[in-house]
């Protein structure tokens, strides 16, 4: 999603990241046969010189097959040059020459690095010898990298663990000392520092890492064959490159276990379909509920499954929902922009709505880049004095692009013109790019463990929802995202009044009246709380900023049924999002019970239950629709 405390952020010691629900391990069945190829293998299983030689000789078929159509799509071609979009061989060539001009410091560096490793070597000395002993470096609470019980109770393993921490905090210490920096260029050379710190973590590694190590001896190899399977099958789905499996997708089928809330699609043009869902009560709120959710992923992240799904909670609890569904597009959509997508999204969307309902306005809820649209189309239609939407919500969503996270490590002019002129060779942005973007934002959580999992251990992934959407990403059209990168991220014009103009209309936020609901996440890595607290500010009417736990994903999809990570509120006026915090009351359970009483003013009388189909807009088909199930990763 959009495209990013006061702990210094390293390998060894940061805040803990915004990740989603991890999922719980598959267990060994009693009983259980040896694996063959391609399934996973219990912990303690024995080897099997069948099974071996089956896997080698699927290893072998495969690795034959990918060579040769390699050789056959390079054929005649020239190597490569490596290119250096990102600039980090810049950068860290700038980095070198700084460090270089100050060899005092680095030799002072260099005997604090000698010290740490002699005060590992005397700890584990003593260990050997059955004393206790202090660890001189330990990895950060929730590291799950070193969970098992075999980093802390075998002394060797212990001291690869502490040789690595001790490395990878004297490493990122160096870098971020460094004076004379240019600040873009420091955080590209921190993040980077950071993703080369995680890449060499012991874990990764089948020699240095005690549960795959384990599972090596137990079955005689059998699990790194099986690895090796798994990674050139990831190898052919990708066509060529390497495309991580972070779930079983077979387990999951939209309409049947995942978006299963009862709709029908009463709406749809070239960019979304318009999906209204079945009432569950006898009556409904008169003021209908619009959802826009972000065009770089499926809607249905708000419906995947009973028990977590904000959508059916929201039916449940009498409001007549509807949710826009984008379209995965193609090169026939290039030349679409971003007031394409206000014009025939959410200002389509109220059109149906109120053909469907008969009313004129409604409460509108957009998440994360949703929200982005909202904030536009909020300023839209105050410079046409059209009272379309009564209330508006925004779920993680950045207005205020002046310090974006992350993200912004790959956002200049440079980078910019080099995606755009991808783009249009192809006519958008396929889906996967973006998609391994995000990724490398949380490597060790979205990449590393996978390769532990699937490529070391020889397991299958795990059937995990979340996983399951969060893979199935979609493409952008080339001229939309193009405006979205240079206008919100690069420049930030959409909080100065007039800064873009869409549909002929210029966009000024402070005159919009309507009152505004803002939550964010605390661990949020994507769209930061603190800068999303700025965006209430921009806008006139009465605002209620409320602060989840957890992160992107998990702090929004949080049922009150679950009962987990609990919100902050604050309703007086802070000089900062510190100061904010600093006096907020902390809730336990979810902000959706605090989102249901702040909007019960807006949802007007109860009216009889509205049946999708029966207004003046057909049923065009069951939800989800059409549009939902065309996967970029299927061509």
């Amino acid at each position: 999603m959009t495209s990013p405390s006061a702990t210094p952020r390293s390998s060894q010691a940061r805040s803990r990241r915004s990740a989603p629900p991890e999922p719980p391990q598959p267990a060994p069945k009693e009983g259980s046969q040896p694996a063959t190829a391609g399934h996973s293998a219990a912990p303690g299983s024995t080897y099997d010189p069948i099974a071996f030689a089956e896997s080698l000789a699927t290893a072998a078929e495969k690795s034959a097959k990918l060579i040769g159509e390699f050789a056959a799509r390079n054929a005649g071609q020239r190597a490569a040059v490596p290119s250096d979009e990102l600039g980090v061989g810049k950068a860290f060539m700038e980095l070198t020459s700084k460090m270089l001009a100050n060899p005092a410091r680095l030799a002072e560096a260099q005997l604090g690095l000698w010290r740490d490793y002699m005060s590992l070597w005397q700890s584990s000395m003593l260990r050997m010898l059955g004393a206790p002993a202090v660890p001189v470096a330990e990895p950060a609470k929730g590291d799950k990298r070193f969970k098992d019980a075999g980093w802390q109770e075998h002394v060797l393993f212990d001291y690869v663990k502490q040789s690595y921490l001790i490395a990878a905090r004297w490493l990122h210490s160096q870098v971020a000392s460094v004076e004379g920096i240019p600040e873009h260029a420091r955080k590209r050379i921190d993040f980077f520092t950071r993703q080369y710190i995680d890449a060499l973590a012991p874990s990764n590694f089948a020699l240095t890492n005690p549960e795959v190590f384990r599972e090596t001896v137990a079955s005689g190899g059998q699990n790194l064959v099986r690895g090796l399977n798994h990674l050139l099958d990831d190898i052919e789905r990708g066509n060529g490159q390497l495309r991580i499996s972070m779930t079983d997708s077979k387990a999951f089928e939209l309409g049947v276990n995942i978006a299963t809330t009862p709709g029908k699609v009463v709406f749809q043009n070239e960019l979304m379909q318009l999906i209204q869902y079945e009432p569950a009560t006898k009556k409904q709120w008169k003021r209908p509920l619009l959802i826009i959710p972000p065009w770089i992923n499926k809607y249905y992240i708000l419906d995947l499954r009973e028990k977590n799904s904000f959508i059916r909670w929201a039916v449940g609890e009498g409001l007549t929902v509807f949710v826009i569904s984008w379209v995965n597009p193609d090169a026939r959509l290039a030349h679409k922009d971003f007031e394409d997508y206000l014009a025939d999204g959410p200002l389509a969307a109220l059109d149906a709505i109120e053909k469907a309902t008969g009313e004129a306005d409604a409460n509108v809820v957009g998440y994360c880049l949703g929200g982005t649209l909202l904030a536009a189309t909020l300023g839209w239609l105050a410079a046409k004095k059209q009272k379309r939407i009564a209330s508006a919500t925004f779920m993680t969503a950045l207005i205020d692009f002046s310090a974006p996270g992350e993200l912004e490590v790959f956002i200049d002019e440079e980078r910019i013109g080099s995606l755009e002129k991808r783009m249009k060779e192809r006519g958008y942005l396929e889906g996967s790019e973006m998609a391994n973007t995000f990724n490398s934002l949380r490597a060790n959580d979205l990449i590393w463990s996978f390769v532990i999992n699937n490529y070391l251990l020889g397991r299958d992934p795990f059937p995990f929802d979340l996983l399951h959407w969060n893979v199935d990403s979609t493409r952008m059209p080339a001229k939309m995202h193009s405006f979205y990168l240079r206008n919100m991220y690069l420049k930030n014009r959409l909080r100065e009044p007039g800064g873009i103009t869409l549909a002929g209309v210029p966009i000024d936020l402070s005159k919009v009246t309507v009152p505004t609901y803002f939550v964010s996440a605390i661990e949020d890595h994507i769209a930061p709380w603190k800068t999303t607290w700025l965006g209430p500010r921009l806008m006139k009417g009465q605002s209620r900023f409320v602060l989840s736990g957890s992160g992107h994903i998990a702090g929004m999809i949080n049922p009150p049924a679950a009962k987990k990570y609990g919100y902050w509120t604050n309703t007086a006026d802070a000089a900062s999002a510190d100061a904010w915090l600093a006096a907020a009351d902390q809730h336990e359970g979810s902000w959706w019970l605090d989102w249901r009483r702040w909007i019960e003013g807006e949802l007007g009388r109860e009216v009889p239950a509205r049946v999708p189909g029966k207004g003046r807009l057909a049923v065009l088909e069951d939800a989800p629709g059409s549009y939902a199930k065309l996967r970029a990763d299927a061509d």
